[in-house]
């Protein structure tokens, strides 16, 4: 009997100790999650400059944004911007399967690659501002030396989107092409072994078997690269801290932080988020739903 009552009590302490363990994620979840996005929402329907009261408005806040055209704006600029996320992939891809050759040096540049991925978004984009800039940049620099009159980058309304593109794509390769990587070696060799038998090219063992094999990478990659696409913030606000020439760069998550912050238009901000959040929900759900379609399994 005191065996059973010494369990009995062990085990009450253990199941209190796990409830400890498992209240601080749930809390802070609660706290700095649920509570914030459920308050996010209900902002979005009032007026509010976060200090004072919000006053409910219903959805004026929603109606004056789809007539705002500096939203229409920003959230052009930063689906545009998403053209880096392909780009990025296809490059990644590349040096993905030039590192899984047995040559010397690979772990040297998968170091090299991967450097960006960890450094600091903040360092990086100072990095870029003054490879950019027109005057002293070495970009143009470069150009200059090929004879190449090079154009002020990040005031130019033609060249300060590409010039984002090629900083976020630099950044992100590191990460891709490491992911890629493990994916390529996880391809088991037979596959290309029994394509070579029968007569098929290196282009047809990319596009059948490799290309196949690496479509989770991919799905993830493309999920991720929207999701963080669309939060686009640091880049912009160090490089073009105005927006960049005639609202050029302004991304959604920029201008949602410069009406909530420099105007105090809270509630308009919120709206702006919660727009924000279910095209990214939207997106992605249909994604979930093409790739299913798309599964396949090797036996």
């Amino acid at each position: 009997m005191s065996t059973i009552t010494r369990r009995s009590r062990l085990h009450r302490k253990e199941h209190q100790a796990a409830l400890v363990f498992v209240a601080i994620p749930v809390t802070g979840f609660l706290l700095f999650t649920l509570f914030p996005l459920l308050f996010s929402v209900y902002a979005s329907f009032t007026n509010w400059n976060g200090i004072s009261a919000p006053v409910f408005k219903g959805l004026d806040n929603y109606t004056k944004m789809f007539g705002d055209r500096y939203f229409l704006k920003s959230l052009w600029n930063t689906l545009y911007m998403m053209i880096g996320i392909p780009l990025g992939l296809v490059i990644s891809l590349a040096l993905a399967l030039a590192m899984n050759r047995k040559m010397r040096g690979t772990t040297f540049f998968r170091t090299v690659y991967y450097l960006p991925v960890i450094s600091s978004i903040a360092a990086v984009a100072i990095l870029w501002q003054w490879a950019f800039n027109g005057d002293f940049g070495l970009i143009n620099q470069g150009l200059g030396l090929l004879g190449i009159d090079g154009p002020n980058w990040l005031q130019d309304t033609a060249t300060v989107k590409p010039a984002l593109i090629i900083m976020a794509v630099w950044k992100g390769l590191g990460y891709s092409m490491l992911l890629y990587l493990a994916a390529l070696q996880s391809v088991p060799r037979y596959l290309y072994e029994a394509a070579a038998l029968d007569g098929a090219s290196a282009w047809q063992q990319f596009r059948h078997i490799t290309i196949p094999m690496v479509r989770p990478v991919t799905f993830f990659l493309i999920v991720t690269s929207i999701i963080g696409g669309s939060q686009i913030f640091v880049e912009i606000n160090i490089m073009t801290p105005t927006g960049g020439p005639e609202f050029e760069s302004a991304s959604i998550v920029w201008y949602i932080w410069q009406k909530a912050f420099d105007n105090l238009q809270m509630g308009y901000a919120s709206a702006m988020s919660v727009v924000l959040g279910l095209l990214v929900f939207t997106i992605t759900f249909i994604q979930f739903r093409l790739n299913r379609r798309n599964q396949f399994s090797i036996d």
